[in-house]
């Protein structure tokens, strides 16, 4: 499970469960066609990047078994791209890992793209 947080312009959190791919120094995740309450521009994660592109980003694995639980923290700077090279490997990150968007497509949905600059980690074992 993933969740990625962002700060608005009065500081104040929002925190939303995202599904993602990583290339080992950027983290994609999509705005893709599952309902939303608004257009992708103004949803608030995008017009929170907007205001401030800092963002954290936590995947964690839980387990009745406290003994395997585990988390990782990704830290960066976040960008919202439609086009070119990073949104071609995006797109094919992602749908390589959700087999989802065989028949969800995300051609033509932006990508938020997270440069990580600082990993935090922990595990129970």
């Amino acid at each position: 499970m993933a969740r990625l947080a962002t700060v608005d312009e009065h500081g104040r959190p929002h925190i939303i469960p995202i599904v993602y791919a990583f290339d080992g120094a950027r983290l994609f995740t999509p705005i893709d066609n599952k309902p939303k309450r608004a257009s992708p521009h103004q949803l608030k994660r995008v017009r929170n990047i907007q205001t401030n592109p800092h963002v954290a980003v936590i995947i964690d694995h839980y387990d009745e078994d406290w003994r395997k639980l585990a988390w990782v923290q990704l830290r960066g700077q976040a960008t919202l791209i439609e086009s070119g090279p990073d949104y071609v490997t995006g797109i094919a990150l992602l749908e390589a890992r959700y087999p989802q968007y065989a028949t969800m497509s995300l051609a033509g949905r932006p990508l938020i793209v997270i440069k990580v600059d600082h990993t935090t980690s922990w595990r129970a074992w």
